[in-house]
């Protein structure tokens, strides 16, 4: 990870430990396949309303004209900065890489 990201994380990481625990809100890191077959990662603290927001146009640049895309990935975190996190080690991943993420976490899911 760059320098600049990691001292940005940091100082991320130190405001979330000054709040209370009461305004934590649990954060989502998810990727979505669009129609044209690409990834997109993001972070959430609403999943449902973002996908939503996504396939209505009005989510991401990248999507809009991409739709519709789907949810095939989502990773539950404690907080934003776990999220961005893990989106920018997601964000690294080569394709493949993503493709065995993603087909790890569907092999341990319940359905």
């Amino acid at each position: 990870m760059k320098p600049v990201y990691r001292r940005m994380l940091q100082g991320m990481q130190k405001k979330e430990e000054g709040k209370s625990k009461k305004k934590r809100e649990r954060w989502f890191v998810y990727i979505l396949r669009c129609r044209d077959g690409t990834f997109y990662t993001g972070i959430t603290n609403d999943l449902k309303r973002r996908c939503q927001q996504h396939n209505k146009g009005s989510g991401a640049r990248y999507t809009r004209t991409r739709l519709p895309v789907r949810l095939i990935f989502s990773k539950s975190c404690r907080n934003r900065t776990e999220a961005l996190v893990r989106e920018c080690a997601i964000k690294s991943l080569s394709r493949k890489k993503k493709k065995g993420l993603i087909k790890k976490t569907r092999a341990y899911r319940i359905t």
